[in-house]
């Protein structure tokens, strides 16, 4: 039986998981979910001694079953292999009475490798599945590490172009430099004089201007999405929760069946939704920590059932989680109301006309299976300080703030704390952290002689994503207001 996927603001517009994963938004403007939730056969004495590919394959073939399995096999051997520094692919580590996992193996040394490296493989074989002759036009708005990661997984991919908006001044210098450095024929990276939340909304409303799609299609063209918002982007996700417990089990750090928590640094909510998809498929989970920094929309959320945009925006040193709009909350949103699409679109334009929305108290009892808090600047500075003097081990400014809320909360069960970049992400933040140091000459040093000071403190070798980063060429230098992203798409498309 082929799982069909549904739009969580129109129930009746359903696609295939390769349909969906080549629109990437519904038209409606909602969120592709799966209609029935596929079951997966988690038995942990045969999972523990499961490759990450092998898992992935499980998670893969349960969700988009209108692939083959031989296509299923043959992209995630494509995509988790020789990229990742780390044969598991996503390695645990034990950090004083709980566990981190390294999601920054990959070659843009972030999380969102993780799902990047295999999204082009699926976005191809769903196009020649489909049919489709038009150009893919991959169009994204990135707060730092997505941006990169597409660029990586589609850069010189036939029958695409990708088009990537970052907010001007709101990444780190390493994830700019990343960025404006990428090769490739059909890669366009145009920064944005204004926030993630103003480039997102202008994809968002890009995707959903009838106008627009028209004109694409007269010209053989296509929008989709690499933002987690893309069915496609998520589910691969879902796989590392799931390995991490099969290693947690192979360890003997927990026995089958034995319930942990998971600590999610998080910002557009697609991480930790990843998380919430692997309990519903059987994982025992008993909590799922959402962990935000000083733009914490989402603990209040979680707290009190009131999602307000309506807040000061704020640029931290973890400018991955600087969101005011969650886009992946809207799934939760629909799983909340009984699957209800009017009700899910009554919140969600709210949202979009009044800046905010309030569930009922019914929809807030079932959100038991999370908790939420938040970390100021100065508590994820000392939560880097604390841990490389008592662990030895260095967090990056996203890992610092879940295992500062992990610390916060407590929580009886064994945890395991998401790592989502390296600490060379953002080595000015960590060294600034590592020594205490907030004097006139840290804050004025450049990211990169703080890369060296990092290596030499920490001992962490250089990954070979920052090994002549400084020198790269600068390949994009296009800076436009967030009022002309459609122009500038319209314009690099030749549209007319």
């Amino acid at each position: 039986m082929v799982t069909f996927y549904q739009s969580t603001r129109d129930k009746s517009n359903k696609k295939t998981a390769s349909q969906a994963i080549l629109q990437g938004l519904a038209e409606d403007g909602g969120l592709f979910v799966p209609v029935d939730f596929p079951k997966v056969d988690l038995d942990f004495e045969k999972l523990k001694n499961a490759s990450y590919q092998e898992i992935a394959e499980l998670v893969l073939k349960a969700f988009f079953d209108d692939f083959s399995a031989d296509e299923i096999k043959s992209m995630v051997t494509k995509a988790y292999g020789e990229k990742f520094d780390s044969p598991e692919i996503a390695p645990l580590k034990r950090l004083g009475n709980h566990y981190i996992l390294e999601l920054f193996h990959g070659e843009t040394i972030a999380f969102k490798d993780m799902a990047l490296s295999i999204l082009p493989h699926l976005m191809t074989q769903a196009a020649k599945k489909n049919g489709v002759t038009n150009e893919i036009v991959i169009l994204t708005a990135t707060s730092g590490d997505t941006g990169k990661a597409a660029m990586a997984g589609f850069a010189d991919v036939p029958q695409t172009k990708i088009i990537v908006f970052y907010p001007k001044g709101g990444v780190s210098h390493i994830q700019e430099q990343q960025m404006l450095t990428q090769k490739g024929e059909n890669v366009h990276v145009v920064g944005i004089d204004g926030n993630f939340d103003q480039a997102q909304t202008a994809v968002k409303e890009m995707f959903n201007n009838k106008v627009l799609h028209d004109q694409l299609l007269k010209n053989n063209k296509q929008f989709s999405s690499a933002n987690s918002m893309n069915i496609g982007r998520l589910i691969p996700q879902v796989a590392y929760y799931i390995y991490a417990y099969a290693q947690l089990v192979k360890t003997g750090q927990i026995t089958d069946g034995e319930k942990i928590n998971f600590s999610v640094p998080t910002g557009n909510f697609g991480n930790i939704l990843a998380a919430y998809y692997a309990k519903k498929l059987g994982l025992p989970v008993h909590q799922l920590i959402c962990a935000s920094n000083k733009n914490n929309v989402l603990t209040d959320f979680f707290k009190t059932g009131l999602y307000d945009k309506n807040r000061e925006f704020y640029v931290t040193s973890s400018p991955s989680m600087d969101i005011l709009v969650s886009s992946n909350l809207e799934r939760l949103i629909f799983e909340l109301t009984d699957e209800n699409d009017k009700v899910t679109s009554d919140l969600l334009t709210a949202l979009s006309v009044e800046g905010h929305y309030q569930i009922s108290k019914e929809m807030i009892t079932k959100l038991q299976g999370f908790v939420a808090d938040w970390a100021s600047e100065d508590e994820i500075s000392k939560e880097i300080q604390e841990t490389f003097e008592n662990e030895k081990y260095v967090l990056d400014p996203h890992t610092a703030v879940a295992n500062y809320v992990y610390h916060q909360i407590q929580p009886k069960e064994k945890t395991v704390v998401v790592s989502t970049a390296s600490p060379y992400k953002f080595p000015k933040v960590v060294l600034e952290g590592l020594e205490n140091d907030k004097t006139e000459l840290s804050v004025n040093r450049d990211d990169f002689a703080a890369v060296k000071s990092l290596e030499k403190l920490s001992g962490i070798p250089l990954p070979k994503a920052v090994i002549g980063l400084e020198e790269a060429e600068v390949l994009h230098h296009t800076v436009i207001p967030a009022a002309e992203m459609q122009k500038e798409v319209e314009k690099y498309l030749g549209l007319k």
